[in-house]
């Protein structure tokens, strides 16, 4: 059994939300102030026969949904009660001239140590649909996370039929061992880290696990209803295939943004990505249960979490009296996911997103491009700095490393926004991270260079803001082609065009769709391939952008965006809050 608290956090997610919505829409443009209470702490869950102390949001996991409309201020009190330093970050929110909200520690904060606090403040701008919030520091997020449901404006409706009912869907990650263990391990011998035992559905592990099917998600629906699923990639390292047995999904929102709708039997999502999708159930009573699933894709040639979570969708039979949502002798059919590793799959659903670029919600590419960067990303190696003259466990008894234009970004002591915004920034970082890879060499193919070592550095990219940007990332099979979703955070961006092996400069911008690409937060740059992106450096401050596996984030798949002042007041970043926490 998993601990009391975590079970009404999980059970209850879907009521709470379903409430909330009602008194918002209620309470409608009056309510301008969302203020909220997060307490750090400690809680004993219960997953696979196992009890641990895992780190939780107000003894909740997952923690309790912060709900807003379009234009809302959104007020977080965070009390850290924890014995860990931590930071939380509002995954996607635009923090447009609110920097020192963001949350990533040692880029725009110092992390709130034990017995401190922090008042996140923040507006929500330009965004309606699902983000998420988590910590953003070493591992903490593995259990500290939570959705963040944003509304549109009272009286606006969605672009498409209104739903029944909306539920928030997190996919995550269990282990056994303690998550802080585990990467303390992987950082000291230079190896990979211990994979996940289990991934989740709403916290629980659910039936297809040992010792696991009194902790299963249950959806309990009823005939002829929409459901909007917000859909949350919080996994901590894998890419995941979705499905619900005999329906089919109608994708209407990633990233808090609305798409043009199309559907799909199966949907894939990196971790740090969203998606709202319509579920319609059968127009009758079916007299069966579904399985909800969802399993990795993936295309590492070293080990990984090789299961499958499955939640149940349960239809209410209107025939019984009392309605009969729980009759374990129907029929539970499963559904059929792609392979492990198909890209082919996973680039087709991909190529479907598109912007709505409608009148009321047009599709604002950049055309003309000040700035152009070339980021190739990957893994490499570090040499050896085991103690006592042993051989590390990466290849060729290195130690393994991630780069950015073969940059290891090492996180400084000073956070990097408090530095900028004193003009201290000697000794922090520096600010000549390459545009363009310093030695350019057949990034996807082979053989790979005969020098795998990266370097070191804490690094930032200049901007000048109101910049239109266009950036290329580029994967490398250096250690074998892999799939990084690339989270940027303080901006949204458009995907302007992607595709397999090398880049071509030449040819590829022919191709580039410029009227109604995908405006995302986290892409996926795809295994031996590359993505194009193009954004407006419209919001002043230091902006962190890295990979959202957080085993390539600990190796320095990261990387920092310095965007300088505009010259009108409201270009200006503000100073930081009294409470701003000190390293």
């Amino acid at each position: 059994m998993a601990s009391s608290s975590a079970l009404r956090s999980s059970a209850s997610v879907v009521v709470a939300v379903v409430v909330a919505v009602v008194l918002l829409a209620a309470m409608g443009a009056e309510a301008e102030t969302r203020k909220y209470q997060f307490d750090v702490q400690m809680t004993s869950v219960t997953r696979l026969c196992g009890t641990k102390s895992i780190v939780t949001v107000n003894g909740q996991y997952p923690g309790p949904t912060l709900l807003a409309r379009e234009g809302d201020h959104v007020e977080v009190n965070v009390v850290n009660r924890s014995p860990y330093n931590i930071s939380i970050h509002w995954h996607g929110v635009r923090q447009l001239l609110s920097g020192w909200a963001d949350g990533p520690s040692y880029i725009t904060q110092c992390p709130i140590q034990p017995g401190q606090s922090y008042v996140y403040r923040y507006q929500v701008v330009g965004q309606r649909g699902t983000l998420w919030w988590h910590a953003h520091i070493s591992w903490l997020r593995a259990t500290v996370y939570g959705p963040i449901v944003i509304l549109p404006p009272a009286g606006v409706p969605y672009p498409f039929p209104a739903p029944d009912e909306e539920v928030p869907v997190m996919f995550g990650e269990w282990w056994r061992n303690d998550t802080e263990a585990v990467i303390a391990q992987a950082l000291q011998t230079g190896g990979g880290p211990n994979v996940s035992d289990a991934y989740t559905i709403n916290g629980l592990t659910g039936p297809l696990y040992n010792c696991s099917a009194q902790d299963t998600f249950k959806l309990k629906v009823k005939p002829g209803k929409t459901y909007m699923l917000r859909l949350i990639n919080a996994a901590l390292n894998d890419e995941l295939f979705f499905s619900i047995a005999n329906h089919t999904l109608t994708v209407v929102d990633v990233d808090a943004l609305y798409v043009k709708p199309f559907t799909v039997d199966t949907l894939v999502i990196a971790p740090g990505q969203t998606s709202n999708v319509l579920l319609a159930t059968k127009p009758t009573y079916p007299g069966a249960s579904y399985s909800m699933e969802a399993r990795p894709y993936t295309n590492t040639q070293g080990t990984f979490d090789n299961t499958t979570v499955a939640g149940i969708l349960e239809y209410e039979d209107p025939s019984s009296s009392p309605p009969s949502q729980n009759n374990n002798s129907l029929p539970v059919f499963a559904p059929s996911l792609p392979q492990i590793n198909d890209t082919s799959f996973v680039a087709n659903y991909t190529a479907k997103l598109r912007s709505l670029a409608s009148a009321e919600y047009p599709a604002a590419v950049p055309q003309d491009i000040d700035r152009r960067f070339f980021f190739t990303v990957g893994l490499g190696t570090h040499p050896c700095a085991a103690a006592n003259g042993t051989s590390c466990q990466g290849p060729n008894g290195s130690r393994f490393a991630a780069s950015i234009n073969n940059v290891s970004f090492v996180l400084p002591a000073t956070a990097l926004l408090q530095a900028h915004f004193a003009g201290r920034s000697n000794g922090v970082y520096a600010t000549d991270f390459p545009a363009f890879p310093l030695t350019p060499f057949n990034y996807t193919g082979t053989p790979p260079p005969n020098n795998t070592n990266v370097m070191n550095g804490t690094k930032v990219a200049v901007l000048p803001f109101g910049a239109s940007v266009e950036l290329v990332l580029q994967d490398t099979s250096i250690l074998g082609a892999e799939s990084h979703p690339l989270h940027l955070h303080g901006f949204n961006f458009f995907v302007v065009g992607q595709g397999f092996g090398n880049f071509d400069p030449a040819n590829d911008p022919a191709k580039f769709n410029l009227v109604d690409p995908v405006e995302r937060n986290t892409v996926g740059v795809p295994a031996g391939g590359w993505v194009a992106i193009r954004f407006r450096a419209d919001n002043p401050g230091v902006w962190f952008m890295h990979c959202h596996l957080e085993v390539h984030m600990s190796w320095g798949l990261k990387m920092a965006w310095l965007v300088l002042d505009g010259s009108l007041p409201n270009q200006k970043l503000p100073p930081p809050p009294l409470d701003l926490p000190q390293c």
